[in-house]
């Protein structure tokens, strides 16, 4: 069966889930129609709390994509893994090694999660047994495709021969292993909403074509609504308040580094161009920055910003069907960046994963919204002020990061998921001295990404 097949039975999949007559409910609590959302008050003024969170002047969000807590970091000291799994069928099922170049896909998508998760509460999706995963589609073995390396590939870990920059960046700095998914519905589109709006107006899974507003009105997304029914599908096109448009308001730079719409994949990675006001305004020329190599240069030149994410492309993404191991390398040499440069002392970064990728894990995430938690992914703290050697097991989501942001720079909570989030504050200890920086070990530099080849392969077609 090749991908056109499998996307078409994820279709016929939803359409056998009940659908509600009521319209979905955004997280703010108005309808999924209206995706305006009111302007909340901020204070110009940085935070000057006792945590000590002012000596950070700069946040870098690194956004990588698809992974779960035990399918990356297996093996972690004092970290919460399992290297086995059960089935539907109740069997024990060992984790085995597969590589991130693995040319196959999982689905990821309401539909995987549900059946991942074989909740048995109330709501779909809940009190979650976290025994399905076998019952995800898995691409490999279909038409076209290469044989599927082993009978459950979903159950399975990237060998840390290939994680090396990752586990080293955890040694030194913070690995928190309660980090989950604002949303549980496992779709990129949604989740890179998350991270710079903590909505996405209760869509679900992923918008006909186009990722954002270029798409036109009949390109559409699906919505869920408050009881984790399918309900009436928008516009991928938004206009509700991001931290961006916060942190103009309250004068302070930003950029999202991205691939451009242009090169043929940028509209599956650049979350701005699905927020209206910020496609077509200002913002979209001044701080929608392509591409995202732009981010060494502008580290090196003094021109950091006060926020940034910054997005990779498919080959760096750690995204299964990418066919690459580079992503690890890629996370490091960011990192590098920043540590050899006059921003180390001032800088927090948090890198990242948007979703669990299709792959097992084995903490049932918990229920905090009628839309998340989703499954568990990594988080590492990266910072001069970071906690060292440390795995926190503190609750996080993606709303944790912005909360971390809003509370430095004295700026209001834009959704659910930024108010009740734990702030990752607790990863730092700013009554220290800023440590020096110890470079992660990589065998690859800011200029083999500068040039690399262009690479156009949108990750999610689903």
């Amino acid at each position: 069966m090749d991908r056109q097949g499998i996307r078409a039975i994820s279709r016929a999949l939803l359409r056998l889930l009940p659908c509600a007559a009521a319209l979905a409910v955004c997280a703010c609590g108005g309808a999924a129609g209206n995706t305006t959302v009111l302007t909340p008050s901020f204070s110009k003024t940085a935070s000057t709390d006792s945590t000590g969170i002012g000596k950070i002047s700069h946040v870098v969000i690194i956004l990588q994509e698809n992974r779960s807590f035990d399918n990356l970091f297996q093996g972690f000291p004092g970290a919460d893994v399992q290297s086995y799994g059960y089935t539907s069928e109740g069997k024990q099922v060992t984790l085995q090694p597969v590589s991130l170049a693995a040319p196959w896909d999982l689905g990821h998508n309401s539909v995987s999660y549900y059946q991942s998760c074989d909740g048995q509460g109330s709501l779909p999706g809940t009190d979650c047994k976290m025994d399905g995963f076998n019952r995800e589609i898995a691409t490999c073995g279909n038409r076209g495709e290469p044989p599927c390396p082993n009978q459950h590939p979903q159950y399975s870990f990237v060998p840390n021969s290939e994680t090396k920059p990752y586990f080293a960046m955890a040694q030194q700095y913070v690995l928190a292993d309660r980090m989950f998914a604002s949303d549980f519905d496992a779709s990129s589109f949604v989740s890179h909403q998350y991270i710079i709006a903590g909505q996405a107006a209760s869509t679900i899974n992923y918008p006909a074509t186009t990722w954002g507003c270029d798409g036109g009105p009949k390109d559409t997304v699906p919505t869920v609504t408050q009881q984790r029914q399918y309900g009436p599908r928008l516009q991928a096109c938004f206009d509700y308040r991001t931290l961006g448009d916060e942190l103009d308001n309250a004068g302070i730079s930003w950029g999202y580094y991205t691939s451009s719409l242009e090169d043929g994949s940028g509209n599956l990675w650049s979350a701005y161009q699905a927020v209206k006001h910020i496609r077509y305004g200002r913002d979209w020329n001044a701080d929608v920055i392509s591409p995202q190599t732009n981010f060494y240069g502008d580290v090196k030149n003094g021109k950091l910003r006060a926020v940034s994410w910054i997005m990779p492309t498919c080959r760096n993404s750690d995204h299964a069907s990418c066919d690459s191991t580079t992503g690890p390398h890629w996370v490091a040499s960011l990192v590098n960046a920043i540590g050899a440069s006059k921003y180390w002392n001032s800088t927090a970064i948090f890198v990242m994963w948007d979703d669990y990728g299709g792959w097992y894990d084995h903490v049932a995430p918990p229920l905090v919204d009628y839309d998340g938690l989703g499954i568990r992914v990594p988080l590492i703290v990266v910072s001069a002020y970071a906690k060292k050697s440390y795995v926190s097991h503190t609750q996080y989501e993606h709303g944790s990061i912005l909360k971390f942001v809003e509370s430095r720079f004295g700026l209001a909570p834009l959704s659910a998921t930024d108010s009740r989030a734990n702030s990752p504050v607790d990863c730092f200890d700013f009554s220290a001295p800023p440590r020096a920086f110890s470079p992660i070990p990589t065998t690859m530099r800011a200029a083999d990404f500068i040039h690399q080849p262009p690479d156009y392969r949108p990750p999610d077609n689903e």
